[in-house]
């Protein structure tokens, strides 16, 4: 992009106009993260939540060395809790290992299920085994939609360590949750995966089903883990 239209950019997002604003974090989709942070950044406190939410979440797609520590101080101290949820949720677009153990705070400290869940599924996102036993965790939360996280999260990782937990979802009443499972045990290669998948391929509900005989096709044709099935 010329410099003419960066400094276009630069002059939007400093514009009293919201939509002014809006309209220079779009534009900055396409622009290299090295010249798009800096002028993210100008909004990253914005009065505007939706500008700020957007802001949060272009840290997430736009990896430098400067997104990591504003996106732990946002999940640390801002005291809106949806801007909180989009930074735990741009924590795990960058896969810095480095969020580990702040995503795990919020998700054991954190008072509101959003951010809870934003946690859990970030933390699968980074793909580190630690976050086991937080997720496993995550799976007695009272929200469906932190079940559900969860759940995805730990196929995520990897870690067939969790299928017997997991299993537990094969018949909840939320169909969402039960396509979660069947999505999440076709990365899981232990004894009992593929029973539970031909169980959910029969599934009364089709987005369950597919999922379900797509997994299991998976499992059936990853011969590295045939001794495990």
């Amino acid at each position: 992009m010329t410099e003419v239209n960066l400094t276009h950019i630069s002059e939007q997002l400093q514009s009293t106009n919201s939509r002014d604003r809006l309209l220079a974090l779009v534009a900055l989709r396409h622009i290299e993260a090295e010249v798009a942070v800096p002028l993210i950044l100008q909004v990253i406190n914005d009065e505007n939540l939706q500008i700020r939410s957007m802001a949060v979440f272009a840290l997430g797609l736009k990896k430098t060395d400067a997104c990591l520590p504003v996106l732990l101080e946002i999940l640390e101290t801002e005291s809106d809790y949806g801007i909180r949820a989009d930074a735990a949720g741009a924590l795990g677009y960058l896969k810095d290992v480095r969020a580990f153990e702040p995503l795990q705070r919020a998700f054991y400290e954190d008072t509101e299920w959003l951010v809870r869940f934003s946690a859990a599924v970030s933390l699968g996102n980074l793909g580190d085994p630690r976050a086991h036993d937080v997720l496993i965790k995550a799976l007695g939360a009272t929200e469906t939609v932190v079940h559900q996280g969860a759940i995805a999260a730990l196929g995520e990782i990897g870690d067939p360590r969790c299928v017997e937990n997991i299993l537990n979802f094969a018949q909840n009443e939320d169909w969402l949750t039960r396509q979660r499972l069947a999505e999440a045990l076709g990365n899981l290669p232990h004894p009992k995966s593929l029973p539970a998948l031909n169980y959910l391929s029969k599934d009364s509900n089709s987005n369950v089903a597919s999922s379900a005989v797509f997994s299991r096709d998976r499992l059936l044709s990853n011969s590295d883990w045939s001794d495990l099935l």
